[in-house]
């Protein structure tokens, strides 16, 4: 079976077909774990979570959205995360590239609420980090994170700071852009750090693989990452396709 780690399968770009696409995804052996932004995607990921057999999710609030979002939300979080395919904290995080439109401060504050948010339900953390390397790192230190565990999403740093999540016990999450032509940096930590620390995403209906970039991404994409990274590693497509399911059973419980 392959695993994606983090989709959006609530975006309005699947509402023409998302019942299909689900279906075709089941048949194809293909199960998803779908991560909330803000309370209206938590709304439907519970309403989705409980419509389709082979999709979970995960609960949090973006980085971005933190800022207009008050103790009420945690508590929602708090209660829904009860739910027994909810199997995640996430998205959350750090993203600097748009600080001037909400300060790190807040973010960080944030941050660290729904690390504790995720230690107390019992939950591992889904990171999104853009233009923070250091932030999120010192953070999820400070924060003991390594107690929850997690995934640290559509990872974009280098092999030495990947190096220091897999210490910590993380998984890295690798996705379409692992197979573009100028993703140097990225090829270079799936090569350095243990397969064991690697799960598959897809951050659909962004981020699709060559040769389908452009297009709306899905988790019948995969393929095309799961033979990356078994070029990249000198496995056997199956092997990597094992593996990271393993994986990402192992960090939701699963």
């Amino acid at each position: 079976m392959i695993i994606d780690t983090h989709t959006h399968y609530e975006d309005e770009r699947y509402d023409a077909d998302r019942d299909e696409l689900l279906q075709k995804m089941k048949e194809s052996g293909i199960l998803a774990v779908n991560a909330a932004t803000d309370r209206k995607s938590m709304e439907a990921i519970m309403r989705m979570i409980d419509r389709y057999e082979n999709l979970y999710g995960m609960l949090g609030i973006y980085p971005e959205y933190v800022g207009e979002n008050t103790e009420a939300d945690l508590n929602l979080i708090r209660e829904l995360a009860k739910h027994p395919k909810i199997v995640a904290i996430g998205e959350i995080g750090l993203d600097c590239h748009w600080e001037e439109n909400l300060p790190k401060e807040v973010q960080i504050e944030w941050f660290r609420k729904q690390i504790a948010l995720a230690k107390e339900t019992g939950l591992p953390i889904n990171v999104h980090s853009r233009d923070a390397a250091e932030d999120t790192l010192r953070v999820i230190r400070e924060e003991n994170a390594a107690a929850c565990g997690g995934i640290i999403h559509c990872f974009s740093y280098s092999s030495e700071i990947a190096g220091e999540y897999v210490k910590l016990g993380f998984h890295i999450g690798v996705g379409g852009v692992v197979t573009f032509s100028n993703a140097k940096k990225l090829k270079e930590v799936v090569a350095k750090i243990p397969i064991e620390n690697i799960v598959l995403e897809t951050d659909c209906p962004y981020l699709a693989p060559t040769p389908h970039r452009g297009e709306r991404n899905s988790s019948l994409y995969l393929k095309e990452v799961i033979a990356q990274i078994a070029l990249i590693k000198d496995m056997s497509i199956e092997e990597v396709e094992r593996i990271t399911e393993e994986n990402a059973r192992k960090v939701y419980g699963i």
